[in-house]
Formats: structure tokens, sequence, C-alpha cells
């Protein structure tokens, strides 16, 4: 009979995905978790998963948060398992964001940041669309 360390060795612990996305506070209910997962917003080794898929230590996930127009993605490996929803300061510890992860989305939000520089900082007023109209339609005749 094999004792309790080999039997934790040959079977490390696992728990469903759902669930540690919501222990580790991804999102606020595992409702929200199984609907991420079942658009597909949840990765595990570049493919999508299904909402009982069980995670282990040392798994890698990629998870897309936000909008459809505005959304970040994560690249997180599993560093423990909680079943349990705790505070912020424990949940962090459930998993580490890779080096490449936190570089893209710097850079993303920097060209997030660029795009918008283009932007008109106010609205034009009636004036100003008066004579924005009569540009456009000088256009519109030659």
């Amino acid at each position: 009979m094999p004792t309790k360390t080999e039997q934790s060795t040959q079977n490390p612990p696992k728990i469903r995905l759902d669930k540690w996305l919501w222990a580790s506070r991804f999102y606020r209910t595992r409702t929200l978790a199984k609907q991420a997962i079942e658009a597909g917003r949840v990765h595990f080794g570049g493919h999508r998963v299904k909402v009982s898929k069980e995670v282990a230590v040392g798994d890698e996930l990629t998870i897309r948060q936000g909008s459809v127009t505005n959304y970040t993605q994560k690249t997180v490996k599993v560093l423990a398992l909680s079943e349990v929803r705790g505070n912020a300061t424990v949940a962090s510890t459930l998993y580490t964001e890779t080096d490449e992860s936190i570089a893209q989305r710097a850079y993303f939000n920097e060209q997030k940041k660029l795009a918008n520089l283009a932007r008109p900082d106010h609205k034009p007023n009636k004036k100003q669309r008066r004579q924005l109209d009569k540009l456009k339609q000088q256009d519109q005749v030659y």
C-alpha cells in the first residue's frame, strides 16, 4: 500500500478551473468564470478548455478579460490551489504573471495612449460644425 507522500506525488491535487479563477479573483462569481470559459476567453496550452478542466500547480493559463474592443490578455502560471475565495493579497499568491505577458500588456497600453493623442480635446461647437460641413460640401463639388 502506497504511503501518503507517494500518493501525493502520483496524484497531485487538482481543482476545477472555474473554482480556481473565482478564488484567484479573476472573476467576481463562478458563473462569470464559467461563462468566460465557455466563451473561449480562457485557454490552457493554447487551446480552449471546458469548465470542468482540472488545473494543477505549474499549469499555464491565458486569460482574456474586458470587452471585445478593450480587453487585456494575461498569461499566468498557477502557483497554488484554493477552493475558497480570500482577500486580494491571498489571491495574488495563487498565481504569477509571466514576464512576456507583462511586457505585452505594457506595450498595448502604450499604444492605446498614443492612439488617444490623435483625438481632439473637445467636440466642435455649432459654428465649427457648420464650417466643417461647408468644407465637406466644397470637397464634394470638386
